[in-house]
């Protein structure tokens, strides 16, 4: 019989878990503590009071990280309830700095990183914590290795629940490619617009536009749009699973080293393939000519949209369940926790 752990999770104050929108770190979250309290393990989390959990639920007092009172007000929360209570294990996927006055206790924590690691901070950090009982995952190994240097660190993918999202085995001649995700430079909406207008394909672009870059919409996206390029704006998960769902391919036309990339996940888990840029995580999740293509240049990225039709849709569903799907996930991080606990 396996043994019943009892977990901590910790978030970032800023967004209820799960998010009712975007919130990638959160959507995990949510899907890892459905996962560990299904396998009958006592669950805790420390997430904004908005957030609709099974787990045992403490309310941030604060909820915004950068603010320094908020911030005292988290760490006290957190730290008291767990230095109060007998916990197997801590497992922050907030801020670092929250776990600070619980590093020299003996404790197991393990730091996971969905974005770029400060390495300074987890340096520190590991010179602070008791020996051996402070580790570090991330969500792909383009995040993983950056901390290998400095301390324990293990690869974790992000996964997607798969009852979420419906396999399509076939799609129309003229299915759209879509782009999904904050309408910003760095990922890429304006290449995908371009792509599609190279290769005489119909786009989807869907995802919020950030305040800060409402003046790049109105720039590069707006003046783009028409019947056959459009914009719907942030969808919801019963919106995202069609848009995915019935699309040809999936674009990632990224410009910076994207930690992950869940969207990817979620549009395999409809079967849809993934086209993107050798950027970040992009090459660990798309095997190039099974569940997508990674390229190189623009002109790479053109010669393979008009060429994605040659890929099998079951394939990436496939992937997606070998590698992405949540109980996939939830196992890896199980795996991780005992062996930590030891």
């Amino acid at each position: 019989m396996k043994r019943k752990l009892k977990i901590a999770i910790t978030a970032d104050p800023e967004l209820p878990v799960p998010p009712l929108l975007y919130g990638g770190i959160e959507r995990v979250i949510d899907m890892l503590i459905k996962g560990l309290i299904e396998m009958g393990h006592d669950v805790s989390l420390f997430a904004h009071s908005d957030s609709s959990t099974g787990a045992k639920l403490y309310s941030y007092p604060g909820k915004r990280s950068s603010n320094k009172r908020d911030f005292l007000r988290n760490t006290f929360l957190i730290n008291k309830v767990l230095l109060t209570e007998r916990f197997d294990v801590v497992h922050s996927f907030g801020r670092l700095a929250y776990l600070l006055p619980l590093l020299p206790f003996s404790i197991p924590k393990i730091m996971s990183y969905q974005r770029e690691p400060t390495l300074g901070q987890i340096n520190k950090a590991v010179k602070l914590a008791k020996k051996g009982t402070l580790a570090f995952t991330g969500c792909s190994d383009y995040i993983s290795k950056q901390i290998a240097p400095y301390a324990p660190s293990y690869t974790v993918y992000n996964g997607v629940p798969l009852e979420t999202y419906e396999f399509k085995a076939t799609v129309s001649d003229d299915a759209p490619l879509v782009f999904l995700g904050r309408i910003e430079p760095i990922k890429g909406p304006h290449n995908a617009i371009k792509a599609a207008l190279s290769t005489n394909r119909k786009l989807v672009i869907a995802g919020n536009i950030p305040d800060s870059y409402r003046s790049y919409f109105n720039k590069e996206i707006s003046p783009f749009l028409n019947n056959d390029i459009r914009y719907i704006g942030p969808v919801d998960d019963v919106q995202k699973n069609e848009l995915l769902g019935n699309a040809s391919a999936f674009l990632m036309p990224i410009e910076w080293d994207e930690p992950f990339g869940i969207v990817m996940a979620e549009a395999l888990a409809c079967g849809t393939p993934v086209i993107g840029y050798r950027k970040g995580a992009v090459p660990e999740v798309v095997k190039h000519g099974l569940n997508g293509f990674v390229t190189d240049s623009f002109s790479d990225l053109c010669e393979c949209i008009r060429k994605v039709s040659s890929l099998k849709r079951l394939d990436s569903r496939v992937v997606a369940e070998q590698r992405f799907s949540n109980e996939v996930i939830v196992e890896e991080y199980l795996k991780l926790y005992n062996l930590r606990i030891g």
